[in-house]
């Protein structure tokens, strides 16, 4: 009797990709929001990995201690982006300095009013449309046509739990929110095959300081601090985006505690 034959066997060589993640070091960005919380968190990663980082804010003796704090590659520039005329004068300054526009642009400013509709003042509504939408909008807007020129840029944008799920007391949190995410998906859509990326990312509850206000460990329906995200893990979040191979754009990224 014999032995069956062995089964010959060919050896297949699966394709490795070329791609590889973005080198960050000696790239720009611009960080707004970015004295402390997520932004403060985002700006510390990018100058970590040798990132010539913008930080706005406006506050000036917190934004200059927290641009002190993360050594020569962090630069200080106080604006208030709901101002239209700063952030004019801002961009053109920062504009001059990157080749027309910053590799990154991180849109993380943002204002968390909380109070029902009948207790929420015009004025009040106005200050998150003007802070949470209209800014991201002017800065995107500003720095998109050197982007377009050289082939290249990143702009992402903070966004929210909130841009996808309602809450009572949110009205114009959610609603500059929703407006926020609906214009990051016209730029995603209008932006495809520039060499332009845009990512929307979206945490869920963060521990920050816009709580303190609010004091959710005492209040009912709120998540409590100690079970909300870290704002390093949202910087991660945000530096694995942007570290991407150049082909690849993460559209949307929503995080939420394990």
């Amino acid at each position: 009797m014999h032995a069956p034959a062995a089964s010959s066997s060919t050896s297949r060589t699966v394709p490795r990709s070329s791609s590889s993640v973005i080198d960050l070091r000696g790239k720009t960005a611009l960080v707004t929001g970015a004295s402390r919380g997520i932004g403060y968190a985002v700006a510390r990663a990018f100058t970590g990995v040798g990132m010539r980082t913008w930080m706005l804010a406006r506050t000036p003796s917190q934004l200059h201690h927290s641009a002190h704090a993360l050594g020569k590659l962090a630069i200080a520039e106080v604006c208030d982006v709901s101002d239209v005329e700063a952030v004019r004068i801002t961009v053109a300054r920062i504009a001059a300095d990157c080749n027309g526009a910053p590799d990154v642009v991180v849109n993380n400013a943002g204002l968390f009013p909380l109070a029902a509709i009948e207790d929420t003042s015009v004025e009040e509504f106005a200050s998150a449309l003007n802070t949470n939408l209209l800014a991201p909008f002017h800065l995107t807007r500003a720095f998109l046509p050197a982007m377009r020129t050289r082939g290249s840029g990143h702009n992402v944008l903070i966004g929210s739990v909130a841009d996808r799920s309602v809450f009572p007391g949110n009205a114009s949190y959610a609603a500059t929110k929703f407006g926020s995410r609906a214009l990051h998906e016209v730029l995603r859509m209008e932006t495809l095959g520039s060499g332009v990326r845009s990512s929307l990312v979206s945490p869920s509850a963060t521990d920050t300081s816009i709580w303190d206000a609010v004091d959710p460990d005492n209040r009912e329906g709120f998540t409590k601090r100690e079970a909300m995200l870290r704002t390093d893990a949202v910087a991660d979040a945000v530096l694995w985006v942007v570290s991407r191979p150049p082909e690849v754009n993460i559209d949307e990224l929503r995080l939420s505690r394990a």
